[in-house]
């Protein structure tokens, strides 16, 4: 029995010690997975205004990048400035990233412009290709938010050797809390890079700008590099802050993989586009109207619903001025007077003056991406205006008919006499059963024609006497 016992727990323990080295062996493998994944280099690119789309689509691609254990971010970067909250999302994710983010201002041309200095600040390797810029970080005043201008005019002597620019003085206090924010905003990410902060502060007081040989002059960009390849060649050894402690760049034999924006940023970047949440807000409203004129059409009322909601949601996303929402309402409450109380056109016209200067206003001109577009405003003005013309003609043409309803539409009618007695009686005239009086007898079922109405009783006379 003791011999049994004994080759048993033998038995269990060679098979305990087969799975131990199976998932050992296992372990390893995955272990040596995890390692070879470091040998990714993902590449983001974000071309064009700093929006809504292009913050999900890059924090979803940071996402994505730390999911696969990528060696190195590269975020690829052409834009002319954006809006402050979709900045400092990006920024968030850049910040508390474990894998060094490396923002490449590129191509040649390129520029880091407004919200772009912050991002490149914001990053731990900081790369410029030669013929690019970065600098004029001054916030522009919006209403319903506080996005980052424009690069404003320059001398030809001033531009890109790192001057004061312009030196703009805020107009008032809401604009002065905003720029002493985004300073002390943008000092702070040089601060944790080590980069130049006060030119850091100038590019956001004075509007400054730098080529790219004059930004890595002026630390702030550590290097340029022609192209990607050259970027992680010249990012090799080097060390950078990454959650407080230095890291060394491992970057030798990376190999490069792009993540494309996919569909739901596509869609994200057509909805938050500003004409197009004018369109679906404008659509949506016509919509609505048609399908309340016109109870059961179904189509015009679906259409309208999901585009005031998609427009709506647009407007939830994006910094607009309430001036300009204010007047884009009041605009299509008069186009919706016009309807129920037509005035020939004057309540349309307003309607549509009021639409257009809302939309102009709508959203700031001076932000990158969010002009105004004329052909957007013109195809909403002429919408507008072929509204008021329709009801102001079917108006019109109402007016000068014949009234075809109601008791005057009794007038010159024909009636049939039911019964009749002296000088009154009952006459039956559209389906209806009618008092009347007249100064002569008739007899059942006579034609007569209806003269006069007075209250219930109509006053009737022989139809062939009328003829």
């Amino acid at each position: 029995m003791l011999t049994h016992a004994k080759s048993r727990i033998q038995g269990i323990w060679r098979l305990a010690s087969v799975f131990l080295l199976a998932f050992g062996f296992a372990g390893v493998v995955l272990h040596a997975q995890v390692n070879n994944t470091h040998g990714v280099a993902v590449v983001l690119e974000l071309d064009g205004p700093v929006s809504p789309a292009s913050a999900d689509y890059l924090i979803r691609g940071i996402e994505t990048a730390i999911s696969q254990d990528a060696g190195l971010i590269i975020l690829q970067m052409d834009t002319p400035g954006g809006l402050v909250t979709s900045t400092r999302d990006i920024n968030r994710a850049i910040l508390n990233s474990p894998v060094p983010v490396a923002t490449f201002v590129a191509p040649s041309g390129a520029r880091a412009a407004s919200a772009g200095t912050f991002i490149l600040f914001a990053s731990h390797l900081a790369v410029m290709a030669p013929g690019t810029s970065v600098g004029a970080a001054t916030p522009v005043t919006l209403g319903g938010g506080l996005p980052f201008g424009t690069e404003p005019e320059q001398d030809e002597d001033d531009a890109g050797n790192g001057s004061s620019g312009t030196g703009r003085t805020p107009a008032d206090t809401g604009m002065a809390k905003a720029m002493n924010d985004a300073i002390a905003q943008i000092r702070s990410l040089a601060e944790i890079h080590g980069r130049n902060a006060d030119w850091a502060e100038r590019a956001v007081r004075d509007a400054a700008t730098l080529t790219a040989s004059a930004a890595v002059q002026e630390n702030v960009a550590d290097f340029t590099a022609r192209n990607l390849t050259e970027l992680l060649d010249r990012a090799h050894g080097r060390s950078v802050q990454l959650d407080g402690a230095d890291f060394i760049l491992n970057t030798e034999n990376l190999s490069l993989v792009s993540i494309a924006p996919d569909w739901r940023t596509q869609l994200l970047a057509i909805i938050a586009n500003p004409n197009v949440s004018l369109l679906l807000m404008v659509v949506g409203f016509y919509g609505i109207v048609f399908e309340l004129l016109n109870p059961g059409a179904l189509m015009p009322g679906t259409i309208g619903g999901i585009s005031l909601i998609l427009g709506m949601f647009a407007l939830s996303i994006l910094p607009f001025n309430i001036a300009g929402l204010a007047l884009i309402g009041l605009g299509l409450a008069l186009v919706l007077a016009e309807a129920f109380s037509p005035s020939f056109g004057i309540l349309g016209i307003g309607g549509t003056v009021a639409i257009v200067v809302g939309g102009v206003l709508l959203f700031d001109s001076d932000v990158p991406g969010f002009e105004p577009s004329i052909p957007v405003l013109a195809a909403v003005a002429v919408a507008s205006l072929a509204f008021s013309a329709l009801v102001a003609r079917l108006g019109y043409v109402s007016h000068k008919r014949k009234v075809t309803t109601g008791v005057s539409d009794l007038l010159n009618a024909t009636a049939r006499v039911q019964d009749w007695q002296g000088s009154q009686g009952h006459v039956f005239v559209q389906g209806e059963r009618w008092n009347a009086r007249a100064e002569q007898t008739f007899a059942k079922d006579d034609e007569v024609i209806i003269t006069k109405i007075d209250g219930l009783t109509l006053h009737v006379a022989r139809k062939s006497n009328v003829m």
